[in-house]
């Protein structure tokens, strides 16, 4: 509860609560401080008591912590039951990556020649980056080549 305050700061605290409250009412307001924060915790405890048995059987693991956003994500990420991991396993992100890059650029990686050829069709991503080359081929030194609007 007061994990920030440090050894000075308490100090000071219990100076000023004896100068307050004087050393001979001091004890009995440390008394009833502590029967009211303990009141006030079994109050808090018996609603939670109430709310999960309002709930039912179902949330009995219900915590209330689990109301925080970031703990409520963590939770559920941590339950893989959607299969996220292999999703997540299965796609790579650098390879796929270096294949756009290569068809734009027109190179033939490794990776496009070997699903291109299992294809068979010329209608890929390979067949594009060809007819990309030709158009490239097609433009003179100091041509520029056309603006596509869709493509930006």
């Amino acid at each position: 509860m007061f994990n920030d305050i440090g050894p000075l700061e308490l100090v000071t605290l219990v100076v000023l609560a004896v100068l307050v409250f004087g050393p001979d009412k001091l004890p009995k307001m440390i008394q009833d401080i502590s029967r009211t924060i303990r009141k006030i915790r079994e109050f808090s405890e018996s609603a939670k008591q109430d709310i999960r048995q309002e709930l039912g059987p179902e949330f009995k693991d219900f915590e209330f912590e689990d109301l925080n956003p970031k703990t409520f994500i963590r939770k559920q990420l941590e339950n893989d039951d959607l299969g996220l991991k292999e999703i997540r396993n299965g796609f790579d992100l650098k390879k796929e990556m270096a294949e756009v890059a290569d068809a734009v650029h027109g190179r033939d990686s490794d990776v496009a020649t070997a699903s291109s050829g299992s294809s068979g069709s010329s209608s890929g991503a390979v067949g594009g980056s060809v007819d990309m080359t030709k158009k490239r081929r097609s433009l003179e030194a100091d041509e520029r080549p056309p603006f596509d609007a869709d493509a930006t």
